[in-house]
């Protein structure tokens, strides 16, 4: 009985565990979509602030 019981606990355990690592997979694979499109969009900023260039006084 005491084994059974400790079964369905472990077995609960290991079902939320692979959610939560779901939702993380879901997660970043919506992200890496998400710059993907940013990317090609080819909106964005025209130069970064790290330019090489001293500023001007």
């Amino acid at each position: 009985m005491f084994q059974n019981q400790i079964h369905k606990i472990r077995q609960a355990e290991l079902i939320r565990q692979a959610e939560v690592e779901r939702l993380a997979r879901q997660v970043r694979k919506a992200r890496r979509a998400a710059r993907r499109a940013a990317k090609e969009s080819g909106e964005g900023p025209v130069s970064s602030d790290n330019s090489g260039y001293a500023r001007a006084a």
